[in-house]
């Protein structure tokens, strides 16, 4: 789940100050006068608000990550940027596509609406693209009967936010041409899994295999549930230490 989504507000912000400027221009009679301070502070407003609204809507989103289920990627407290231009336009609210500009790629870490309550965001990374096979077997991963190895393991300690430490190993992944860390928690054991992704949807994962609520139990996350592409972190508050800015994670790019 992601937090800090807030276009609704911004449109209904938006659509205010539009309207307090139109009934001054209309109700006002001598435009000489200085304009009331509602009018003045409408007038001021509705630009800026326009204009963070568009690039909100098309270009860039922030969000601030709230739950482990993307570790070692992505951490408690981290605040990201999506690119809305990466899989199409689409109008703010109705989430209608307007232009198509690229298609998901494996490996890659997407913002998604959930698609069992579409007003709640999650981010995961896409394994699965429409037509593929894909398994999960002893905590392996297969992809139209490849398997997917794992390497580089080494031991990886991460504090959940109700302070308790957890003991996991961390690998290294390659999906398509990105290759990424997962972590995976021994003792922790599931029941092999297949499925196959339904056209116009895709399967995703989050890198914490053992404690992400994903594909594995919900299901496909339509083409049209889509919101972007995560990028970058630019800032990251600390939570597992008593917080504080945690300045070596700002600036990286999500893998």
């Amino acid at each position: 789940m992601l937090l800090d989504d807030f276009s609704e507000w911004l449109v209904g912000l938006l659509f205010l100050s539009g309207i307090l400027w139109a009934i001054d221009a209309v109700v006002r009679k001598d435009k000489t006068k200085r304009p009331p301070l509602y009018a003045e502070y409408a007038r001021s407003f509705f630009p800026v608000i326009l204009v963070v609204l568009l690039i909100r809507s098309f270009v860039v989103e922030p969000f601030r990550i709230p739950s482990g289920s993307m570790i070692p990627t992505l951490h408690v407290g981290d605040f990201i940027l999506v690119n809305k231009f990466a899989y199409g336009l689409r109008l703010p609210i109705l989430h209608t596509k307007i232009l198509s500009v690229g298609e998901p790629k494996r490996g890659q870490v997407v913002v998604f609406r959930y698609p069992k309550n579409p007003s709640i965001d999650y981010i995961k990374r896409i394994v699965g693209l429409p037509g593929d096979h894909i398994a999960y077997i002893n905590k392996q991963l297969y992809i139209n009967g490849k398997l997917i190895p794992h390497y580089h393991k080494r031991p990886y300690l991460y504090t959940e936010q109700n302070g308790q430490v957890l003991e996991a190993y961390r690998y290294t992944e390659k999906l398509g041409k990105i290759k990424h860390h997962i972590i995976l928690i021994p003792g922790l054991t599931q029941k092999p899994m297949h499925f196959v992704v339904p056209p116009h949807e895709y399967f995703v994962l989050g890198d914490n295999r053992d404690l992400s609520d994903d594909s594995r139990y919900w299901g496909y996350v339509p083409q049209r549930n889509l919101v972007g592409q995560a990028f970058l972190i630019w800032f990251s508050w600390n939570t597992a230490h008593g917080g504080g800015v945690d300045w070596k994670r700002i600036g990286r790019s999500i893998p």
